[in-house]
């Protein structure tokens, strides 16, 4: 009997590394208008934030449904298989809860896992659990240590502009206007499962210095996995915080692990954000 990942689309991971690492990826359903896709299917990333630019109104992602999960676990089943499945936060997506319905007939074979995260949280979330299984573990077991860890998971990202977090309702077009007259860049974490405000600076510079002093008080377990992220066209703006937050990372590893933020992530924060993602430290 084999164990199998099952994740969603949300956690950035592409139909590529899901292929080469044999892992199950289910992607949501964007929307702009009246064009749907399939994230990382049939739109790309970067095409995804060439049109998050052009369109006027924030795009919209559907939930993958209890039918499609039901199809996954039955084919894993089948086979003679278990999964440990791997969600978008509950609080952001209807996507846990299909999965959980979908699971109900499947007990002790298929075990669902609110990552109460998404884009690069989720993502490594899944580089442990992905740990694990090379590790022998069972399903029940990786969604065990899952669990357990998922409250250490931090994600921290700091934003080019405000006018995403306006189109989507989380500030009002005054405080949107006002900060950009002003050049305030709004940091933002996912926190108990949602996406919050939670610092600003008046330039990149200090926002930098802001995301960096947050990094730093929660403490980075680099035993465990942790990775840097950009949004939109190019990696100049990470390239750079990169250098400037050394620091933080030069005694402690070679290589940050890098990738592009995707849609869900993407709606809300804009092109030229910068995201950290780690595993807190553990208190004592």
């Amino acid at each position: 009997m084999a164990t199998k990942i099952i994740i969603d689309s949300a956690s950035d991971i592409t139909k590529e590394e899901a292929e080469e690492l044999g892992i199950i990826l289910l992607p949501m359903e964007i929307r702009f208008d009246d064009e749907e896709y399939l994230d990382g299917y049939n739109i790309t990333k970067t095409r995804f934030f060439e049109k998050l630019i052009e369109s006027s109104d924030l795009p919209k992602t559907s939930q993958i449904n209890p039918e499609r999960f039901k199809d996954e676990f039955k084919k894993v089943v089948d086979a003679g298989d278990e999964a440990v499945v791997i969600t978008i936060s509950s609080k952001l997506s209807g996507t846990y809860s299909s999965a959980v319905k979908a699971s109900v007939e499947y007990k002790d074979k298929i075990f669902v896992v609110d990552s109460l995260n998404a884009s690069l949280g989720e993502r490594i979330l899944f580089n442990y659990a992905y740990r694990l299984l090379k590790e022998n573990k069972s399903a029940s077991e990786i969604a065990s240590e899952l669990d357990k860890a998922k409250h250490r998971l931090t994600l921290l990202a700091m934003l080019d502009t405000l006018k995403y977090l306006r189109k989507g309702g989380r500030i009002s077009a005054l405080v949107a206007f006002a900060g950009t007259m002003m050049s305030i860049k709004p940091v933002i974490a996912v926190k108990n499962g949602e996406v919050k405000l939670v610092g600003k600076a008046i330039g990149s510079k200090k926002a930098g210095n802001l995301l960096n002093t947050m990094v730093k008080d929660k403490g980075v377990d680099f035993s465990m996995p942790y990775c840097v992220a950009w949004s939109g066209l190019d990696t100049k703006l990470l390239d750079k915080y990169i250098t400037d937050s050394e620091p933080l990372w030069k005694h402690e590893t070679n290589e940050l692990p890098k990738y592009q933020i995707g849609s869900t992530i993407g709606t809300h924060v804009g092109p030229n954000a910068i995201g950290v993602a780690f595993f807190a430290q553990e208190e004592k």
